[in-house]
């Protein structure tokens, strides 16, 4: 492999572990979402329209 490839690869492996790292820094920290939620039923309109 030559230094290019190998600093492509790097590159892009530490962008997407550093991506991953932060977007489970967010879930894990951020407080009160479960208060959040607007609803725990999966109901599409094609359901609702049936009612």
């Amino acid at each position: 492999m030559t230094s290019s490839g190998l600093f492509v690869m790097l590159f892009s492996v530490s962008t997407v572990v550093i991506l991953f790292g932060c977007c489970i820094y967010k879930v894990l920290t951020t407080p009160n979402q479960a208060e959040k939620l607007h609803s725990l039923e999966f109901e599409t309109p094609d359901i609702a329209a049936d009612k």
